[in-house]
C-alpha cells in the first residue's frame, strides 16, 4: 500500500520528533523539503559552540563593551540612588528619600526597556546572521567587510526596518509559547522522578528557552534567503514544532546550565564586588551588603550576556539545522499550528508594518 500511494505522489511525513509514532500521510504540497542550503557544522557541542564563538568574537566583545558600560553606568547610578535617598532621608525628611529612589528606579527601567534592549537586541540579530554563514558555509560573506558590518548588512537589507525585525522576534515568540502550552509531556524533558509536581518550574524555564528559538528561527530565515521573510518564518515554526522534543530537551539543559554557570559566576564575583563597594561613598557603604551583591549581580550579567548566552544560543542553532536537513515538511502541524495562533494562521499572507510601530499588522490588500 505504501509502495501505490508513493507511486501516486503521496508523500509519507517522518515522525514528528517524538509525539507518537503514527505515520501522517498528505499530498500535494511540494516541495516536502522547503529548504535547499547546505551544513558546514552539525554538532551542537559545547566544544564547537566555543569555536564559532571564538570565530565570531568582535560580536562577543562589542556586546561585552556596551554591556560593561551599562554597568559601570549603573554602579554610579546605585552611588546616586542609593546615596542620594540616604542623604535626603537623613537631612531633610524619610519621604523625600523614598521619592528619590522610586524616580532613579522608574529611569533606570525605562532606560533599560528601550535603549539597551533595543541596541542589544540588534546586536544579536547580527551575530546570528554571521553564525548563520559559519553554520552552512563555513565563512563569512566574500572576507571584504568586517563581520559587525556584515551583520548589519544582511539583517537590515533582509527585513528593511529595524522596527519589522524586533517585531519578528516578538511574534515568533508569542508563536512558541502558544504551542507550548498546548504540550502534554513538558514533565517528561526531564526523566527526575516526581518532577511533575515542578511543571510550573519546568514552564518558566520553557520561557527562558523561547529567547533562544526566535533567534533560532530567525536564522533559518536568513539561511534560506529566499526573500519572503514571513513564509519562511511559518515553515520554520512548523519545523520546529516537528522537531520540538530533541529542541526541547536541548534547550531545558541548556538553559540549567545557564543558570547554574551564571550563579557560579555571581558567587565569583562577590569579592571584586565588595572591593569596588569598600571605594564608594560612606552614605552608600551603610547598606553594603545589598550593594555588593547589585554589584556582583550586574558584573555577573554582563559576562553572561557576552560570553555564556551566545554559546548555547551556538548550540540550539547548530541543533535545529541538523535535525532540519533534508527533513520532508509535515503538513499536519501547519493545520495544527493554526488552530493554536491566530497570528499564525495570518503569518506567511504578507505583513507590513507603518514606519515607527513596534508591532505587527496584517497586509489586507
Amino acid at each position: 500500500m505504501i509502495a501505490s500511494e508513493r507511486h501516486r505522489g503521496v508523500i509519507v511525513s517522518e515522525e514528528s520528533a517524538g509525539f507518537g509514532s503514527d505515520e501522517t500521510v498528505w499530498a500535494k504540497v511540494p516541495p516536502p523539503v522547503r529548504h535547499s542550503y547546505g551544513l558546514a557544522v552539525r554538532s551542537h557541542s559545547l566544544g564547537t559552540a566555543i569555536g564559532l564563538l571564538i570565530r565570531s568574537l568582535p560580536y562577543a566583545i562589542a556586546r561585552f563593551g556596551i554591556l560593561l558600560a551599562y554597568s559601570i553606568a549603573c554602579i554610579i547610578w546605585i552611588v546616586v540612588t542609593f546615596g542620594g535617598a540616604a542623604w535626603l532621608g537623613n537631612h531633610i525628611a524619610g519621604a523625600f528619600g523614598v521619592v528619590w529612589f522610586v524616580m532613579c528606579v522608574v529611569g533606570i527601567g525605562w532606560f533599560w526597556g528601550t535603549v539597551l534592549r533595543y541596541a542589544l537586541h540588534l546586536l544579536a540579530c547580527g551575530h546570528v546572521a554571521v553564525l548563520t554563514e559559519l553554520i552552512t558555509r563555513g565563512q563569512v560573506g566574500n572576507g571584504s567587510e568586517s563581520m559587525l558590518s556584515y551583520g548589519k548588512r544582511i539583517v537590515i537589507q533582509r527585513f528593511g526596518e529595524v522596527n519589522i525585525l524586533f517585531g519578528f522576534s516578538m511574534l515568533v515568540r508569542g508563536i512558541v509559547n502558544a504551542f507550548h502550552r498546548t504540550l502534554d509531556w513538558i514533565d517528561q524533558l526531564i526523566p527526575i522522578p516526581g518532577l511533575e509536581s515542578l511543571s510550573n518550574l519546568l514552564t518558566i524555564i520553557l520561557r527562558a528557552a523561547t529567547r533562544y528559538i526566535d533567534k533560532v528561527l530567525l536564522s533559518y530565515n536568513l539561511a534560506r534567503n529566499d526573500g519572503d521573510p514571513w513564509t519562511s518564518a511559518r515553515e520554520g515554526l512548523i519545523y520546529y514544532a516537528q522537531n520540538a522534543k530533541p529542541i526541547l530537551i536541548t534547550a531545558v539543559w541548556i538553559v540549567i546550565q545557564e543558570r547554574v554557570l551564571t550563579f557560579v559566576l555571581w558567587l565569583l564575583l562577590l569579592a571584586p564586588a565588595g572591593l569596588i563597594t569598600v571605594m564608594l561613598p560612606a552614605s552608600v557603604r551603610q547598606s553594603g551588603g545589598v550593594v555588593t551583591v547589585l554589584i556582583a549581580i550586574l558584573l555577573a550579567g554582563t559576562l553572561r550576556s557576552a560570553f555564556i548566552k551566545p554559546l548555547f544560543l551556538i548550540m540550539m542553532m547548530v541543533r535545529f539545522h541538523a535535525l532540519a536537513e533534508n527533513q520532508p515538511i509535515n503538513q499536519d502541524w501547519d493545520n495544527r499550528l493554526a488552530g493554536i495562533s491566530d497570528k499564525f494562521r495570518t503569518l506567511g499572507a504578507g505583513f507590513t508594518m507603518p514606519r515607527g510601530a513596534g508591532g505587527f499588522w496584517p497586509n489586507r490588500g
